[in-house]
């Protein structure tokens, strides 16, 4: 369902609005509840192509120390080697390698790289609409998630509960919520 319709077409070059987007994660923690974190140091460039979306293309650069999730604790945790081991793997990165679009909807398929092991993941999007900005930006607003399971990605530390079940779950969601910069 799209809030705003200012553009019939979207063609172009856009570039990442850190300061109004969010990469986000969602992990359930000791079974019973869940832990929402995010990125605040990460950068993606766009070509968009409406007419031919196969011709359209996305790359992602994160910096998994920028981890937040409200805890200092629990982000030095996640920064150490236990986890996103920082100190030896300062970026991750995600390149897509297909993109297909059904109305409002797109599916961008690309190769994430965390750590040193790439996998290819599948994000549905929804385009939720296109503005001039009051600065006369052209700004495009996505919306996406897709669930993964971190240990592909090596990301394996854990903790046994005494009643059963682990400390932190496998299944990661992902959450994107994305406003775009057409370039000028």
């Amino acid at each position: 369902m799209s809030e705003s319709t200012a553009l019939t077409d979207i063609t172009g070059d856009y570039t990442l609005d850190v300061a109004h987007s969010r990469l986000g994660f969602v992990a359930r923690h000791a079974v019973v509840t869940k832990v929402r974190g995010q990125f605040t140091d990460w950068s993606a460039t766009a070509h968009i192509d409406t007419a031919n979306p196969a011709a359209s293309s996305v790359t992602v650069t994160i910096n998994p120390a920028s981890v937040s999730t409200g805890s200092a604790d629990r982000d030095g945790h996640l920064t150490s080697p236990d986890f996103f081991d920082t100190a030896a793997f300062p970026e991750w990165k995600f390149v897509s390698t297909d993109v297909t679009r059904d109305g409002q909807d797109w599916t961008i398929t690309g190769d994430l790289t965390i750590k040193d092991v790439t996998k290819p993941v599948t994000i549905e999007f929804e385009e939720n609409g296109s503005a001039k900005d009051p600065f006369g930006n052209i700004r495009v607003g996505f919306e996406g998630s897709v669930t993964v399971n971190r240990k592909d990605w090596g990301l394996t530390w854990n903790a046994a509960l005494e009643t059963g079940g682990v400390l932190v779950s496998e299944k990661i969601k992902l959450e994107f919520d994305i406003s775009a910069i057409k370039n000028a």
